[in-house]
């Protein structure tokens, strides 16, 4: 099967397209954000091949995978047909809704020519997804190649753009924890991290140190090392790395918000919207490294039984199948 999709989310483009069909990345001559092409710091197989729009014309193309509200214009104009009429088109969304929760409306409401996939059940939940179609395919991730050592006693925290969206990824809450251990950040947009919380949120007993955009492997080696995982977001689908934390053996210490109820048991790491609760508990994790190891140890096990690679693709797998049988 031709697969037609943009890159929008690395990690979960990583895992989707290590699938068995042959996947259509469109690039553009500006790598932007409708033309990204494939990834460069995540492992990507063969199959994933970069499409030009021009290349798309004539090309033939069996499912069109959308993520954005503009892919369903842009998809008619590059491929000269509609998705959802012409071709089968499913839509994946990635995000909690915005706005009016929970009386969010999605773009994609209401609609009978496309079936609408979200990540979490959270999110179909918290949705108004009208009359449309929808499905729940929760994340699966390639497995890391490293190993929890906790050998350092920091914490660790992924995200991106923690300065610009602050609140929603509980950048106000970090000051807090460095009063316990030295906090280190890493993801995309971090490099001012430590300056700003300086600057809105005074000093601290430790340091904030920020890691920008490393490659995936490497930040994974280096998040492996830390005693244990934050998770500070207030309002964001299920994090990725969260997953990958608990994949790689590392306790969690995370709000108790959104999906991360659902993914975090309780013998796998400390969930509370009690942040001092959060704090003491990255405390003792700090100091006691046999707790620390008994919950990522759990944690992995959760993370290889439910969001497992090959769950992931067998969803993915039959609900592919089944549109575009329906379709034909």
């Amino acid at each position: 099967m031709n697969v037609l999709l943009w890159h929008v989310h690395g990690s979960w483009t990583t895992s989707f397209v290590h699938g068995r069909h042959r996947y259509l990345v469109p690039v553009t001559p500006d790598r932007g954000p409708y033309g990204l092409g494939r990834a460069r710091t995540y492992p990507w197989p063969g199959n994933a091949v970069e499409v030009t729009p021009q290349d798309l014309a004539g090309a033939d193309v069996d499912l069109v995978i959308l993520q954005r509200p503009d892919e369903l214009e842009l998809a008619e104009q590059w491929l000269g047909r509609r998705p959802g009429r012409d071709v089968p088109a499913i839509y994946v969304e990635h995000n909690t809704p915005k706005g009016d929760v929970p009386n969010t409306r999605h773009p994609m409401a209401d609609r009978d020519d496309l079936l609408l996939v979200h990540v979490t059940h959270f999110n179909e939940l918290f949705w108004d997804n009208g009359g449309t179609r929808t499905a729940v395919v929760e994340h699966g991730i390639v497995p890391p190649a490293v190993e929890w050592t906790g050998e350092l006693d920091r914490l660790a925290v992924v995200t991106n753009e923690p300065v610009r969206r602050w609140r929603v990824t509980g950048t106000d809450l970090m000051p807090r924890f460095a009063q316990v251990a030295p906090l280190d950040v890493f993801g995309m947009g971090v490099a001012g991290l430590p300056a700003a919380l300086a600057a809105r949120g005074g000093p601290t007993a430790h340091p904030v140190t920020g890691y920008d955009d490393l490659p995936q492997d490497g930040m994974h080696e280096e998040v492996a090392r830390r005693r244990a995982y934050l998770h500070l977001c207030r309002w964001t689908s299920l994090g990725l790395s969260l997953i990958e934390a608990m994949s790689i053996g590392m306790p969690v210490v995370a709000l108790a918000t959104t999906e991360a109820v659902d993914a975090v048991p309780p013998d796998a790491g400390v969930l509370s919207t009690r942040v001092d609760t959060l704090i003491e508990a990255a405390r003792w994790l700090a100091t006691d490294r046999d707790a620390a190891h008994r919950l990522g140890a759990r944690g992995r096990e959760v993370a290889k039984e439910r969001f497992g690679l090959d769950r992931f693709l067998a969803d993915w797998e039959r609900l592919m199948e089944e549109e575009t049988c329906a379709s034909r």
